[in-house]
């Protein structure tokens, strides 16, 4: 894979390459099926969990956070505050 970022090449068979070929056909596919407005999140960042108590706190944001979305100041209901 030649591709590149700004950290330099793809190493081929590399997470990051894995990634990128995964985002790239996922898009193609998105395209080619009427999925014009499909767009990857801006500001997110893959991130490879190294520790059981970090482990355990991605869970837990992911379990709790969308009982949250009621106080959001992105949620449309909320957008005075």
């Amino acid at each position: 894979m030649d591709e590149s970022n700004k950290f330099g090449p793809l190493k081929s068979g590399s997470l990051q390459a894995i990634i990128h070929a995964y985002k790239s056909a996922v898009t193609r596919w998105c395209r080619r099926n009427g999925f014009e407005d499909f767009a990857w999140q801006s500001r997110f960042y893959d991130r490879i969990i190294r520790a059981d108590g970090s482990l355990d706190r991605i869970r837990e944001y992911i379990i709790n956070n969308p009982a949250k979305w009621e106080y959001d100041k992105n949620n449309s209901a909320n957008l005075w505050m």
